[in-house]
């Protein structure tokens, strides 16, 4: 990791100082956002370029960290599926009521390869728009959520 720095501009846009070079609005992106979240963020620029790489958030200065987990936050959007309440049916797509940290949901799935495990305790599902519902532990979902689940992984 080279040498650089980072701030918002007045319109919000975060900004990497890099060698004298001013890069406006690159974008931090996890490499590893559910196995490993505080380490391999890329900074992107608009078209995608990697600009620098970071090894591990706690290498940042404080307020550096700070900033970049608040664009990380901002940019990533992954519910915790607390409890699935209903599945309609068995023919795909099916469409999943359920709740999340976030609240109460409805969402569909299109087929059952978008439900799958991540490893021995946590489960990923893939709604039809492209968001992901995180679950941290399939251990310790509620017997009518893990006897749904297993249908699928």
């Amino acid at each position: 990791m080279g040498a650089f720095t980072l701030h918002l501009d007045e319109w919000g846009r975060l900004v990497l100082t890099d060698e004298g070079r001013r890069q406006v609005g690159v974008e931090a992106v996890r490499g590893f956002p559910i196995s490993d979240p505080g380490h391999g963020i890329a900074l992107v620029d608009a078209d995608g370029r990697e600009r620098a790489w970071i090894e591990s958030l706690d290498q940042l200065p404080e307020a550096e960290r700070q900033l970049l987990e608040q664009e990380l936050a901002r940019r990533e959007f992954i519910p915790v599926l607390r409890r699935v309440l209903r599945v309609s049916g068995v023919a795909e797509p099916t469409v999943w009521n359920a709740e999340t940290d976030r609240g109460r949901v409805e969402f569909t799935v299109n087929n059952e390869d978008d439900v799958r495990r991540l490893n021995a305790k946590q489960a990923l599902i893939v709604d039809s728009h492209g968001i992901r519902y995180l679950i941290p532990d399939t251990g310790a979902l509620d017997a009518t959520t893990r006897g749904i689940l297993e249908r699928y992984l």
